[in-house]
């Protein structure tokens, strides 16, 4: 008797298994598409005023040279600010991070990556430290940023928030 319930359990088990198997192989999937599709034009090598982190947020300056990896060509210098809104607590004295930026084509016209990046922000510091920067945003779509960094900086900070950036053609 239990020979036969178990056996009976086991072939209705794989009955269904191998009708849920059909049945997934006949679903279309959507893909989402590569929202980097592009050209890797350059870096964006940024770096970050120090400040304090209030427990609210933080706003602080931010200086940055768009570097093309075609050779030859000049550096790109943008100014703004990186403003956070959400747990921000300790200080900073420095930080760096460096973007992969991304176009359609080949080509980029200087001044282009000026605009407002938006996100969220995750910071660790006891001395050195890192964080982890998700920013989208720019230049309507044409030119984009790798979506995540992460910044090097020293200090003793910890931080979740969201994170807004502003930049502008500072030649």
């Amino acid at each position: 008797m239990k020979k036969t319930l178990a056996m009976a359990l086991t072939a209705a088990s794989l009955t269904l298994a191998g009708s849920m198997a059909a049945k997934a192989a006949d679903i279309q999937r959507y893909e989402e598409p590569d929202l980097r599709s592009g050209v890797k034009i350059g870096y964006l090598d940024c770096t970050i005023g120090g400040g304090i982190g209030y427990v609210l947020g933080s706003a602080k300056e931010i200086e940055c040279d768009f570097r093309s990896s075609l050779s030859g060509e000049r550096a790109d210098h943008y100014s703004g600010a990186i403003k956070k809104l959400g747990v921000d607590l300790g200080f900073t004295t420095r930080s760096r991070l460096i973007w992969a930026v991304f176009a359609p084509t080949a080509g980029y016209h200087h001044g282009s990556l000026g605009g407002i990046y938006r996100g969220a922000t995750a910071e660790a510091t006891v001395g050195a430290g890192i964080g982890t920067n998700v920013l989208f945003g720019g230049t309507a779509g044409a030119i984009h940023l790798q979506a995540i960094s992460v910044t090097g900086q020293i200090g003793l900070n910890l931080a979740a928030t969201g994170t807004s950036m502003t930049l502008a053609s500072a030649n």
